[in-house]
């Protein structure tokens, strides 16, 4: 039988584990296959010079307990490239792992415990070679189905199942759900407040809008539950819904006695590994993970993120602030927008997820993560599977995860920038620079060579500017997966060019080579993550070398042809694009550095402060890039980060100056006149400890007690929305709650003009001779880009 896997669980049955991969068929049935075939074990690694005889004894007689100890062996392993003898010790059930490991670390001669701390699951799919969207062939036998479960058929596995070459995915089931809640309090409580919307829209072209009685939510949730049961998604896609929506709905389920019986085992979602919550046998998945990786995307919310994608462009779409939803509610008229509101942000999530997905099921793939938690988990996390499974293709061992002192170590190098505004601008970018580096001179924790331990330098690789070394045979951990990996992006780039573009494989392909490069590029950041277990700041130390050295050296070559080198910044070189200098610059880059170094993009023009990892670019599709620039961070106000997007695009686009002075001067000037809507100046901030610990008190921490006292409940944790108003003291006590502000005439506008509008503009225009002066009195200066031409 073949089929694709979508979830992993397990459960203990009568003493026995079994596994349970819960998937698709060929022939499109929603399925599980059990396997009883496999035990959980651990290592014992034994001091030095122990006698493996006896301790294997000692650890027999210590190692007693609930369940029989099913096997104590000495096997041969690799601990950091070194040969090593291990005690391999196999437990009848998985719990029985964390008990018996404690005793084990005890018993003398007992040096460290190693892999004792791999999830059942995820120990079996490592060992038997089992990849989540991914498919497989195995002997079953066709079973009953318990009863409850949601599925067409079970199967008992004769045997392990084995991963078969095979690219397609089955056509998926894909649902996307938000939640809307009666929250007239402020931040909405499950214990208090209901959910009075639930929107869905699902790949087969339902839309769907579930709402409460007013505000009774029992037979709403109870429809949901009823819709997932009916409609039976494979994946459950939501923006927010691990932090926000999941936590809500199981609370206020429990509030209401109902149960929240989602699942293909008909049990509710439980809070699993990295922050997610698990929804046996589909997928749950949060796209806020997948946007938070969006570094374009500065404040992550769902309207945005659906702005950036293409997939509802914000200024089309119904926008209302959270905090307002109740009065929406409470309005018949208002209520009609609310449901378009809500229609609209499953519409948004759907659409993301329709982006997003496939990439994601190309990296679950790759890592062996399953598609659930491969968002949820840290990008550390993600290499460090990928990494745990090439170690056991290669007979090593993982170490464990042992925590260290902070320790910084010098970066990569960063040019400062020639200041000003420059034309036709190439960016060219070395291809996976770091990795090509850890290969070429097989830096790995396993072939580092302490100082006083190097015989022969002829033998080593002895890095620039730090000295570290590493042996240069065999090849170390890191070459043998980065040269894997890369080879393997190399084979499917390749493979693209078989098909159009538009075309389904190409895009499988892509998505695939994409992921390949996004956890090849990690591993070098992995070597000097402090959570890692392949840590090794001299491994990070001696890449960041040698990458300095790379740069150092390219831009030697670049100004030998006469490119004039604007600026530099780890991997990429801004050049003045010259086509027939650039094109001789790539070849020698290749043929001198042994390294391939490509045009990223052309900025049409490009604007540098004095500053490093600060400028501003045009693309020729009129795309803007910011990097760095932005004075606007959550606890500004959106008329300040909207005045800051507007005088990027005028300076960029119109070439002058003038334009965003005289944009800024009519913002002032709506401002003083009223005619900006309050919901742009609210100051957002969150209250992160208990009242009393505050040392000063805050503006946002004053707004706060006001809400409080108008009788609104707040916890740690929660957003406060507030305005200054007009006075003559401190700021905090002219911080108000905006829901309780009723009169616009309050406002401190020049606050806002003074503090919010005018420090975000002249973080870009302050480099074009504009003064604060001149966006107040009305001063002006032509000021055209071609004045600060670099």
């Amino acid at each position: 039988m073949r089929f694709w896997i979508l979830d992993v669980s397990y459960g203990v049955i009568g003493g026995v584990p079994e596994v349970r991969l819960w998937g698709i068929k060929d022939d499109g049935k929603r399925i599980v296959v059990l396997d009883r075939h496999f035990r959980p074990y651990f290592y014992v690694l034994p001091e030095e010079n122990s006698d493996l005889n006896l301790l294997v004894k000692a650890l027999k007689a210590r190692l007693r307990g609930r369940h029989p100890i099913l096997g104590i062996d000495i096997v041969e392993r690799k601990y950091f490239g070194e040969p090593v003898k291990v005690i391999k010790i196999t437990c009848s059930i998985p719990e029985d792992v964390k008990y018996y490991r404690e005793i084990a670390a005890d018993v003398p001669g007992v040096k460290e415990v190693l892999e004792a701390d791999i999830r059942f699951y995820m120990r079996y799919m490592i060992d038997n070679h089992v990849w989540p969207c991914a498919w497989h062939e195995v002997e079953a036998e066709k079973i009953a189905v318990p009863a409850r479960w949601k599925v067409d058929e079970v199967y008992l596995a004769h045997s392990s199942p084995k991963v078969i070459e095979r690219d397609d995915t089955p056509k998926l089931k894909i649902m996307a759900f938000d939640i809307e809640c009666y929250n007239p309090r402020g931040t909405p409580k499950p214990q208090r407040d209901p959910v009075i919307i639930i929107s869905i829209v699902t790949n087969e072209g339902d839309l769907k809008l579930l709402t409460a009685e007013d505000r009774d939510d029992r037979n709403l949730i109870q429809e949901f539950v009823k819709f997932v049961d009916n409609y039976d998604p494979d994946i459950i896609v939501g923006y927010n819904s691990n932090r926000f929506d999941w936590p809500y709905l199981i609370e206020r389920s429990k509030v209401l006695g109902i149960r929240l019986a989602v699942s293909r085992m008909s049990s509710e979602p439980n809070p699993s590994v990295y922050g997610h919550y698990s929804i046996v046998g589909r997928a749950n998945v949060d796209l806020y993970d997948f946007a938070e990786e969006i570094p374009e995307v500065k404040v992550k919310t769902l309207e945005n993120v659906a702005d950036y994608l293409g997939v509802m462009p914000k200024d089309k779409r119904v926008l209302i602030e959270g905090t307002e939803i109740y009065a929406y509610w409470d309005d018949p008229e208002k209520r009609k927008l609310l449901l378009k509101y809500a229609e609209q942000d499953a519409i948004s999530t759907y659409g993301i997820a329709d982006k997003i997905l496939p990439f994601a099921i190309e990296l679950s793939r790759l890592v062996g993560l399953t598609l659930d938690q491969i968002g949820a988990a840290s990008v550390g996390f993600r290499v460090e599977w990928y990494l745990m499974r090439e170690a056991y293709d290669y007979n090593e061992l993982v170490p464990n995860r042992i925590e260290k002192p902070f320790s910084t170590y010098k970066g990569a190098i960063v040019l400062r920038p020639k200041k000003g505004v420059h034309e036709n601008i190439a960016v060219l970018d070395f291809s996976s620079m770091y990795p090509n580096i850890m290969i070429s001179y097989n830096i790995s924790p396993d072939t580092y060579v302490p100082p006083e331990k190097i015989e022969d330098k002829t033998k080593v690789y002895i890095a620039p500017e730090v000295n570290h070394a590493f042996r240069k045979e065999p090849p170390g951990f890191y070459k043998r997966i980065l040269s894997k990996l890369l080879n393997f992006r190399k084979r499917i780039k390749d493979e693209m060019k078989k098909y159009p573009p538009d075309s389904i494989e190409y895009r499988v392909l892509n998505e695939r080579q994409k992921a390949v490069k996004v956890i090849a590029n990690a591993c070098y950041g992995y070597t000097g993550w402090l959570g890692a277990r392949w840590y090794k700041r001299e491994v990070a130390e001696a890449t960041t070398a040698w990458g300095r050295k790379t740069i150092k050296e390219a831009i030697k070559i670049a100004e030998g042809l006469g490119l004039d080198v604007i600026y530099g910044d780890t991997d990429s070189l801004f050049v003045k694009y010259d086509k027939e200098k650039v094109d001789k610059f790539i070849r020698i880059v290749k043929e001198k550095l042994g390294l391939e170094i490509k045009i990223d993009k052309i900025y049409v023009r490009v604007f540098f402060t004095e500053a490093k990892k600060r400028y501003c670019g045009l693309l020729p599709d009129g795309h803007i890039d910011v990097v760095g620039l932005e004075a606007v961070r959550g606890d500004w106000a959106e008329i300040a980060k909207e005045v800051q997007e507007k005088v990027i695009e005028l300076v960029l686009k119109r070439g002058s100056s003038e334009d965003a002075v005289e944009y800024v001067k009519k913002v002032i000037r709506q401002l003083k006149e009223g005619r900006v809507p309050l919901s742009k100046l609210i100051l957002w901030k969150t209250v992160t400890k208990d009242f009393r610990e505050y040392a000063v008190e805050a503006a946002h921490v004053a707004a706060a007690k006001r809400l409080i006292e108008a009788g609104y409940s707040l916890e740690i944790g929660d957003k406060v929305g507030y305005v200054i108003l007009k006075g003559s003291g401190k700021l905090a006590e002219r911080a108000w709650p905006y829901q309780l502000v009723k009169d616009p005439n309050l406002i401190d506008y020049e606050y806002y003009i003074r503090k919010q509008i005018i420090p975000a503009a002249l973080r870009i225009l302050e480099y074009f001779g504009v003064t604060e002066n001149m966006l107040l009195v009305g001063e002006t200066k032509q000021t055209t880009l071609f004045d600060f031409m670099g």
